[in-house]
């Protein structure tokens, strides 16, 4: 009899313990893969954000998985509101995810969006530059010069950030990204800022400088990620699928 009781006892131990989730029961999911600690990647394991407000708690990331080596293009697709914006930011840890994993394993690009993230607003574009040269060793001249050329400010690179507008602030991030080698960039809808001129000027350089390098990449420009991109993520409700056509993905995407 004891032994039957203990035999009983120890199966149940080894069971995986249940979560209750409101009416459904869930196993705990198990760990996926070997560690990531040395992985010369980016890996995106099972991440989910959700914000908290009056209305209650909304899920917009619901357990994103993918991975990008190095020099792999991967586009980020789905309607407004999908998460694509937060997706990236979360990558870049601009933001920090509610679960799940973000393996940095290759040296990575702040996200470049139409807000100009990665430029200091308290700062002038020159000094923003020099900020930068020095955090990632690139002569400080070279850099300045580069920076002053490709973002075409003119006199207003002098200024303190906060006085430019979105487009300006936009321009000086995207110079700063290109003033770096990075191994990953992060781009989100940056290629729209500009007129047609600069627009080109921009693709150019990052397509043209950087074609050994990875890109996450969220853009409404069907031509630019056919060309460019091999794998394209779509979201849709918080849920991801990853497709290697990435044609399909973007007609899929479309008429979400």
């Amino acid at each position: 009899m004891v032994r039957a009781v203990a035999a009983a006892a120890a199966s149940v131990a080894s069971r995986p313990p249940r979560i209750f989730e409101g009416e459904r029961i869930v196993a705990t999911p198990k760990p996926r893969g070997p560690a990531v600690a040395n992985e010369r990647a980016v890996i995106v394991r099972d991440l989910v954000k959700s914000y908290h407000g009056e209305a209650g708690t909304v899920r917009v990331l619901d357990g994103i998985s993918f991975e990008i080596g190095p020099g792999e293009k991967i586009a980020i697709l789905g309607k407004n509101g999908a998460g694509k914006s937060t997706l990236v930011k979360l990558i870049g840890g601009v933001e920090q995810p509610t679960s799940g994993i973000v393996h940095r394993g290759l040296n990575m690009s702040w996200p470049l969006s139409f807000g100009g993230g990665g430029v200091h607003p308290g700062m002038s574009g020159l000094d923003n530059a020099r900020f930068v040269a020095r955090v990632y060793g690139k002569s400080i001249d070279e850099t300045l010069d580069f920076v002053a050329d490709f973002a075409e400010l003119g006199k207003y690179i002098r200024y303190p950030v906060k006085t430019y507008s979105s487009g300006m602030r936009q321009r000086l991030a995207f110079a700063l990204s290109m003033a770096v080698d990075f191994e990953c960039y992060l781009i989100d809808e940056v290629l729209g800022v500009g007129d047609q001129r600069f627009q080109k000027k921009c693709r150019d350089a990052l397509f043209g400088k950087v074609e050994s390098s990875a890109m996450i990449l969220v853009s409404h420009h069907r031509q630019t990620i056919l060309e460019y991109c091999s794998k394209a993520l779509v979201l849709k409700r918080g849920r991801s699928r990853l497709f290697d056509d990435v044609e399909f993905a973007l007609d899929l995407s479309a008429s979400l």
